[in-house]
């Protein structure tokens, strides 16, 4: 009998803790976190706000008492919370976590997420934001995006 695929919300909400570990590139302790710790983190930034992945690496590691949160792990974790958030939609949710929001440190907008970089940058221009025009291989980016950083 095959296995169904899990649902981006079954991903999300996987049973499973968060641990620190020793970088393997030895810059200290290395928080891999929760998928949920990261929706809702997501979940905190404001309409018209904006909030970099770094942003949220650094809080997880802050709040586990590590040095740093795993990159890839984080990655991961955002585009699972975008998509089940596009899942909730489709079921007609009325909020869904704003995953929009989140922009690369350079202001870039990324590519993984739901629709690319043309949906991302469509929501983004829905609440007021520029976006400037990818040049060459570089992804769009939000201009002036510091001024719209949410501390978090």
């Amino acid at each position: 009998m095959p296995k169904t695929r899990k649902t981006w919300r079954e991903k999300l909400e996987v049973e499973r803790e968060a641990k620190v570990v020793d970088d393997p590139r030895g810059r200290g302790k290395m928080l891999i976190p929760r998928p949920l710790d990261v929706d809702a983190l997501m979940r905190q930034i404001e309409k018209g706000k904006l909030v970099t992945v770094e942003q949220i690496r650094g809080r997880l590691a802050n709040d586990s008492h590590a040095d740093l949160t795993c990159p890839l792990t984080t990655g991961i974790f955002i585009r699972i919370a975008a998509e089940a958030a596009e899942e909730d939609l489709g079921r007609g949710a009325k909020e869904i976590t704003p995953y929009w929001r989140v922009i690369k440190k350079d202001g870039s907008l990324n590519e993984k997420l739901p629709g690319g970089t043309e949906a991302q940058a469509a929501r983004l221009k829905d609440e007021g934001h520029s976006i400037e025009p990818g040049k060459g291989k570089k992804a769009p980016r939000v201009r002036e995006f510091e001024k719209s950083l949410q501390e978090l």
